[in-house]
């Protein structure tokens, strides 16, 4: 059943994911010694985007077109099973962690075609790295969620999430923070940021993200845009679930201290952004491996402790 407030967490999720790119910026211009654009500037980006007419390729075929909508509505509905403000999601059942991760493999799929669809070179090479990344980033994922699911007994992101403790942290803090360490590298690598990809590159051999959507305009860049920072949004939501337990925050501090979180965690990534190099592309999946091999060892160690 969904109750109306969790429908209103989730309304406010997706008004609120665009300002995360915003944050991460402004933290890069900090660090650069300059003003940078606005915290609001995606806001405003995806509304001009979204006045413009659409201009395709004559060697695109109808998969282009689709694969905006695709993309923007699989990341919407993986959306709706990931909880929000230490509340339960507005869709919840044993196993919805699947769903959720083949929601979001829906829009890869069609983002990697699409790219492949209009025959350019570039784009091909940056949709087959996004799939090699993607393949090595969700074991990792995985393997934590193992994990949590051994601690909590449920098998529904809602029920993982609400079910930890601070002594789950006490008793295990190795074992959490390998997995929050591995989670925040399937984040920088989900999400195409460095050290894994740089989104503000112009170099098309070394994009990866970047380099699939460089023939999209208006409307289909403006969906492609706020899928994008929906989809950093879930992210940090179950980062910041995994680190802060929904138990330890009073239910009136639940809002002000998840949004804290949030933009936490766009501060270290504009922190990291600002401080290391992109890998070069040889040590990329050395670098994701590396998080997959501490989820894997944070779950040995949870067994092993049974």
């Amino acid at each position: 059943m969904i109750s109306i407030h969790s429908v209103v967490f989730f309304i406010l999720t997706l008004l609120l994911a665009p300002i995360l790119p915003g944050v991460i910026n402004k933290v890069k211009a900090f660090f650069g010694g300059k003003m940078g654009p606005p915290v609001l500037q995606l806001y405003y980006d995806i509304a001009k985007l979204m006045r413009k007419s659409a201009t395709y390729s004559q060697t695109s075929s109808l998969v282009t077109r689709l694969a905006p909508v695709v993309i923007f509505f699989s990341t919407l509905g993986a959306g709706l099973f990931v909880p929000s403000f230490f509340r339960e999601a507005s869709c919840r059942f044993a196993g919805d962690v699947v769903l959720m991760t083949y929601l979001l493999g829906i829009g890869r799929f069609f983002m990697v075609i699409a790219a492949m669809d209009r025959g350019s070179a570039f784009e091909g090479m940056g949709a087959s790295r996004e799939v090699l990344y993607s393949a090595l980033a969700e074991p990792a994922f995985f393997c934590g969620l193992l994990v949590l699911i051994n601690e909590t007994g449920d098998l529904s992101l809602s029920g993982i999430f609400n079910g930890l403790s601070v002594e789950l942290w006490r008793q295990n803090p190795a074992i959490m923070l390998l997995i929050a360490v591995s989670w925040m590298i399937v984040l920088l690598t989900e999400n195409a940021r460095i050290p894994v990809d740089d989104p503000n590159t112009h170099l098309e051999l070394t994009m990866i993200h970047e380099v699939m959507i460089l023939d999209y305009s208006s409307k289909d860049l403006g969906l492609i845009e706020y899928a994008s920072a929906l989809k950093l949004w879930l992210f940090s939501s179950l980062l910041v679930g995994l680190i802060i337990s929904a138990g330890a925050v009073p239910s009136y501090f639940h809002i002000p201290v998840f949004l804290f979180g949030i933009f936490a965690v766009a501060v270290i990534i504009g922190c990291v952004e600002s401080t290391i190099a992109r890998l070069r592309l040889i040590h990329i999946p050395k670098f994701i491996v590396g998080s997959g091999a501490l989820a894997i060892i944070a779950l040995i160690l949870k067994i092993a402790g049974n």
